[in-house]
């Protein structure tokens, strides 16, 4: 009886496919695509030894899917993230490795009001611990890429003035917040929201629980103001952390669109 050919290497699925069709790493990057987690927080979620977690993590981060970085709060800690452009450019030519009639492209479009989806603008509340940064940045941006259609504010735990470097960084983008000052988050904590994001370490561990159950999730980005002497010298940083923010703001805005059923241990 003759034996069936070997299949050709062009033949196997793309290594994209292969590395995420494993159950456990499939549900790191579900985990991820939702929140920044650290490992302990991952080990829980996905009801595996930590041993375990902590390879397939490593398997992730050497194909460029997952970033690390040491937490600002606690250094013995680290954060995970999602990179959703890489995963989105490798799915996609996993899709025209198939057929070049399954090219995609993600949908960014700001939340339909008034549709069967969204029936009023979607709060968001971006912190930060000085609200001076990253939450500012957060907090424009979204208000820019959504034209308006999602009530956003941000607050900081500990506010202080508007970092002279996220009004350059948001003016070369066309974005004005030159008369924009800084809040507390105390000013909130009665307010409802949809949606509940701390971009630092040190803010989650004090984050307060607002009414209604928000949607909370957690970006850990480091202060750009901490990256050099000057504010000139800084301002690399603040580059990169805009451009960080923007992509991570165009997917929340997919997300809102769509939202995400969560399990009672998100949070």
């Amino acid at each position: 009886m003759p034996t069936a050919p070997a299949p050709l290497v062009e033949d196997a699925p793309p290594a994209f496919l292969r590395l995420v069709g494993h159950p456990i790493r499939w549900r790191l990057l579900k985990e991820l695509a939702h929140s920044d987690r650290a490992v302990r927080e991952l080990t829980m979620l996905v009801d595996e030894k930590q041993s375990l977690v902590s390879y397939h993590l490593r398997e992730l981060r050497s194909a460029e899917l997952v970033r690390a970085h040491r937490s600002s709060a606690d250094g013995r800690d680290s954060y995970y993230s999602i990179d959703f452009e890489a995963c989105g450019e490798l799915l996609q030519a996993s899709g025209t490795a198939l057929h070049p009639g399954l090219r995609f492209a993600p949908d960014h479009r700001a939340p339909r009001i008034g549709s069967d989806r969204v029936t009023r603008r979607p709060r968001v509340l971006f912190l930060c611990t000085g609200n001076g940064s990253r939450s500012q940045i957060a907090e424009a941006l979204l208000e820019s890429l959504s034209a308006g259609e999602v009530d956003v504010v941000s607050a900081g735990s500990h506010p202080k003035p508007v970092h002279p470097n996220a009004v350059r960084v948001l003016a070369e983008r066309g974005i004005d917040i030159s008369e924009r000052s800084s809040k507390h988050l105390d000013q909130f904590t009665r307010r409802r929201f949809d949606h509940v994001i701390t971009l630092c370490d040190r803010v989650r561990e004090v984050c307060p629980e607002f009414p209604g159950r928000p949607d909370t999730v957690h970006w850990s980005i480091p202060d750009p103001g901490l990256e050099g002497d000057t504010d000139e010298a800084s301002y690399p940083a603040f580059e990169r952390t805009a451009s960080e923010l923007a992509t991570r703001v165009r997917f929340l805005l997919c997300s809102i669109q769509q939202p995400r059923r969560r399990s009672p241990t998100h949070g």
